[in-house]
């Protein structure tokens, strides 16, 4: 294969998975007491870094935050536009590329381990780049509602913990499946 197939490759694959996060972020869980739904993206973009490494993770997750900045109905709630990224979850969506860069350095360490020891070492990794996504997320939801730290943990934060880790288990158990693919 030569390099530019190569690249139109992982170009075509970024792609898919800014199609995969559209599809992800429309499958969403309101909250009642926090304006951050829960969305399926995160995963997708946990799958893009983990199966794409962390160059073309990166890509796939920018395009998909580009789609949605230009106006296109990509984020939760099949919402899209420069709005949204201002608003209360865009800190969480610029967060984003950093789980998918995490995620795209770290698998390869974990997946050097023994077959036992790397699932959970994948889950770990996971889950500490799903939680990367909080600093710029919760800091800049404190920035544009104007809540405090706590409130804004209480709303941002805590109630997302286990659906955090139930996400990095099913990431570490698809992507175990889906390396032995070549891509």
């Amino acid at each position: 294969m030569t390099m530019r197939e190569s690249n139109t490759k992982f170009m075509i694959l970024c792609a898919m998975f800014a199609a995969l996060a559209a599809v992800g972020a429309a499958i969403s869980i309101p909250l009642p007491f926090s304006p951050v739904p829960v969305t399926f993206a995160t995963l997708a973009i946990m799958l893009a870094g983990g199966l794409l490494g962390p160059k073309y993770g990166v890509i796939s997750t920018c395009i998909y935050i580009l789609l949605g900045a230009i106006g296109l109905p990509v984020f939760a709630n099949f919402t899209g536009g420069i709005g949204i990224l201002a608003g209360p979850t865009g800190g969480f969506i610029a967060g984003y590329p950093f789980i998918a860069l995490l995620n795209g350095l770290l698998t390869p360490i974990a997946q050097k381990r023994s077959s036992g020891k790397a699932l959970p070492l994948l889950v770990i990794f996971f889950y500490v780049a799903s939680l990367v996504c909080y600093i710029p997320g919760i800091a800049w939801f404190m920035i544009s509602t104007g809540n405090g730290f706590g409130s804004a943990m209480m709303m941002c934060f805590l109630p997302f913990i286990i659906g955090d880790i139930l996400k990095a288990v099913v990431c570490g158990l698809m992507l175990r499946r889906l390396r032995s693919y070549k891509l």
